[in-house]
């Protein structure tokens, strides 16, 4: 007779509250759950489909009291049509080649972190990380990882995109660029680019993330059109949900407790 371990149970816990870093006054809290073993890329899987985010090996969802300004976003490659102005910046940047490379930090890839850092986020926690602090952000996770190097013909790193492989799409995790090239629009570029990479994929949606109307930080996503947001435990086209109605927490309890069985 042979016999098979229970699987592990997946338990969930909730952080201490801190300042929103999105919305100036607000409280932000967190359900976190550990994404590991032999079924992490199954779990992170369900996890992004019910709109989590990765760190390392921890799946993350906010839970902020009184405020649902975080709304998963995801864009379905097949329906994407560029705008006018996306196009103008997919030809600003022809010329830029995106390398998908193993998740390996290199000191050129830090050295233009730490740029973008000092001149987006010099007041973040994130502009005082050392090469190790960078090189755990891109090297530990349990599921399939790349970052996407974008160099100019001389071979010139000017942007990068820490990116995961799901089940079904892309999800830019964390993305960084030359801050002096601003104009170029490089994050908005990545996007495209990724889009057009889960297209040769045959991947089905890239995820954002969140998208926070209230955040000029975040508010760029709903760009990218159309897209789908997280509503009530259901994937819903962003145009046919009025902006006022939206009652978006994360996962509540009853679809954490499907996650987990």
């Amino acid at each position: 007779m042979s016999y098979k371990s229970p699987r592990r149970p997946q338990f969930f816990y909730t952080t201490a509250p801190l300042p929103c870093p999105y919305v100036a006054g607000r409280t932000e809290r967190k359900v976190v759950t550990e994404v590991s073993g032999h079924d992490a890329e199954a779990m992170h899987d369900k996890l992004s489909r019910a709109g989590f985010r990765r760190s390392h090996n921890i799946a993350y969802a906010p839970v902020c009291p009184g405020c649902n300004s975080c709304i998963p976003i995801r864009i379905p490659v097949a329906d994407f049509q560029p705008d006018r102005t996306l196009r103008r910046i997919a030809k600003a940047n022809a010329e830029l080649i995106g390398y998908d490379t193993p998740a390996r930090a290199t000191a050129e890839q830090y050295q233009l972190f730490q740029r973008y850092q000092q001149a987006r986020h010099g007041d973040g926690d994130m502009a005082t990380m050392s090469f190790y602090d960078y090189r755990a952000m891109v090297e530990d996770t349990p599921i399939e990882t790349s970052v996407i190097e974008f160099r100019e013909p001389d071979d010139r790193l000017i942007g990068a995109c820490l990116t995961d492989r799901l089940g079904d799409g892309l999800s830019a995790v964390y993305s960084y660029f030359l801050p002096e090239l601003d104009k170029r629009s490089l994050g908005t570029f990545t996007i495209l680019w990724l889009i057009r990479r889960a297209r040769e994929m045959n991947l089905p949606y890239v995820y954002l993330g969140y998208w926070v109307p209230e955040s000029p930080k975040m508010a760029y996503k709903a760009r990218f059109k159309p897209s789908e947001i997280l509503q009530a435990g259901a994937w819903r086209t962003l145009s046919e949900t009025p902006v006022g109605t939206r009652q978006n927490h994360p996962p509540p309890v009853a679809m954490i407790s499907e996650i987990a069985d």
